[in-house]
């Protein structure tokens, strides 16, 4: 190494003659989804990707870990704060509503709300909402009681308000509108419906409704007496929460965005976005970089800027994707966190499963395309690497270590990282052999000219290795891919039909030009690497 780092979020170190370039700036939010004025004055922002709660001064700019990754909340999707100031989540994949006090110590209030999403306080009593098929609308026992059950059988409920009328207000993600209850008793009423696709309800000091919907990228304010509709903003599909501070309104979005509504159709940015968990990455045949980034799906094309080629809530979506590899012109081969393989054409918005729509597979990561036009993928719940051809499913190799990398060498060896053994094995008719080992936790790798590249991310490292000689050479260190140093963070199980359990990985793709792309999964960046000529 020469010494020279690369100033950023996170110092790089590179080999003598390579250069570095961040085609993404770092995330400061690793997505935003509940928004709540704390007592403070502060914005108290959820992140279910990234499991922690920080807080951010509007008008400065500053931005404050409240609950990082890896403490005893994880994937916080909303908050609430009672009238001494205790902060309470719910934590959507793990089914729990917690408490942190003032002095930081944290709680399990509830750990049977599976998942547990909206939630508020209302003259001191609690209410959180399940968004799943089927979730429920619970008042919470504040001493830890069995809650009581207001509604159940919803059709994914989001994040929800009481109104000036002292009923609670709902959207109903499911349905596509906007519903009400006494909680005291009584029946639900349809309050607005042929919305955006609604999910999370506010008021204004007028009493009325303000609401973002996901779909449509809409900010909404509907009277819920006349049922008068008004635009107040549209920026872009994937909004998800809004929150006032004093008459002023800001809505979060899926990429961290949060957005300041200054009326007349005006906004104003007060957080950019950017990628929340960018995973894997292919390149086109024209050099466009396509980046897998969880729920968004985004195009770099060369001296371009980012498109967004896809999202959740897109026509077609396969899935939360985890692998990608480039199949032909508009086409990709994608692994999802569903357990399928699946071919994708993100502009006619049609997906076909290609494996796995039976009988899911356990946690697919990486995906390759064979020279004999099979695909192959890593399937590090059941330890094995699958083959899909013509819609049937052969194992080329178990007994993996946790295989999360896939790629195939110019003689058509298949090659796989073996994360949990440190080591990338090819495999043979008859077992695998072992091409490189001694790493840490080897993710993804790629195989160009000769020379195997590996992203450690155990290790934080690039490594390159001659195939022939088996020479190693360490092109990068202390790269922001991984696990954080220290604390490691807790996984996140998922829930379906969102999402399968949600893993680290960091992806590698190479361009024509020889150019290495990672994904820097812990900064929520891209990084380029160059070698001089």
């Amino acid at each position: 190494m020469n010494g020279t780092r690369h100033s950023g979020a996170t110092s790089i170190e590179l080999a003598e003659g390579w250069s570095l370039a961040r085609l993404t700036p770092p995330s400061r939010l690793f997505g935003a989804n509940g928004l709540r004025t704390g007592p403070d004055g502060r914005i108290y922002v959820a992140q279910v990707a990234g499991s922690r709660i920080s807080a951010l001064d509007v008008d400065t700019g500053d931005l404050e870990t409240v609950s990082a990754q890896g403490s005893d909340i994880v994937a916080p999707d909303d908050v609430a704060f009672d009238a001494r100031g205790d902060l309470y989540a719910t934590e959507y994949y793990d089914g729990r509503v917690s408490v942190r006090g003032a002095d930081g110590r944290t709680r399990v209030l509830r750990d049977d709300v599976p998942g547990a999403n909206g939630i508020t306080f209302h003259d001191g009593r609690l209410f959180v909402d399940e968004c799943r098929i089927g979730g429920r609308l619970l008042e919470m026992d504040l001493n830890g009681g069995a809650p009581r059950v207001l509604l159940e059988g919803l059709p994914l409920p989001n994040a929800m308000e009481f109104g000036p009328d002292g009923k609670l207000y709902y959207p109903l993600l499911g349905t596509n509108d906007i519903w009400r209850i006494d909680p005291d008793g009584g029946e639900p009423e349809r309050v607005a419906g042929d919305l955006g696709v609604p999910d999370a309800v506010k008021f204004d000091a007028a009493g009325r409704i303000v609401s973002t919907q996901v779909g449509t990228g809409e900010v909404l304010r509907i009277d819920p007496r006349s049922g008068e509709r008004t635009v107040l903003a549209t920026i872009a599909p994937g909004l998800d929460n809004l929150t006032f501070v004093g008459d002023r309104l800001f809505v979060s979005g899926f990429t961290g965005q949060i957005t300041e509504i200054l009326g007349e159709g005006r906004t104003r940015t007060v957080l950019p976005g950017g990628l929340t968990w960018p995973l894997d990455l292919t390149v086109g045949g024209d050099g466009t970089l396509y980046i897998a980034d969880g729920t968004y799906f985004y195009a770099l094309p060369p001296g371009g800027a980012l498109q967004t080629l896809g999202m959740l809530f897109s026509p077609g979506w396969p899935g939360y994707i985890r692998g990608v590899t480039a199949a032909g012109d508009g086409e990709f081969v994608v692994t999802t966190s569903l357990g399928q393989i699946s071919a994708w054409r993100p502009a006619s918005g049609e997906h076909e499963v290609l494996a796995g729509g039976n009988v899911p597979f356990d946690q697919l990561y990486g995906v390759a395309a064979a020279p004999d036009g099979a695909v192959a993928a890593a399937e590090l719940g059941a330890g094995r690497v699958v083959s899909v051809r013509g819609g049937k499913v052969a194992t080329l190799a178990a007994g993996l270590d946790r295989p999360m990398g896939v790629a195939f060498g110019a003689d058509g060896a298949c090659l796989v990282s073996e994360s949990g053994a440190g080591r990338v094995v090819a495999v043979t008719g008859s077992g695998v052999d072992t091409v490189v080992d001694g790493l840490e936790a080897p993710q993804g790798i790629l195989v160009r000219d000769g020379t195997l590249t590996i992203v450690d991310a155990g290790a934080k490292t690039l490594v390159e290795v001659d195939l022939g000689t088996k020479a190693r050479t360490v092109i990068a260190r202390d790269l922001p891919v991984g696990a954080p140093l220290g604390e490691p963070p807790k996984p996140l199980k998922g829930l379906m039909p969102f999402t399968g359990p949600q893993g680290l990985f960091a992806g590698i793709a190479a361009g024509p030009d020889g150019t290495l792309y990672v994904t820097a999964d812990a900064e929520g960046s891209v990084l380029a690497l160059r070698r001089a000529r």
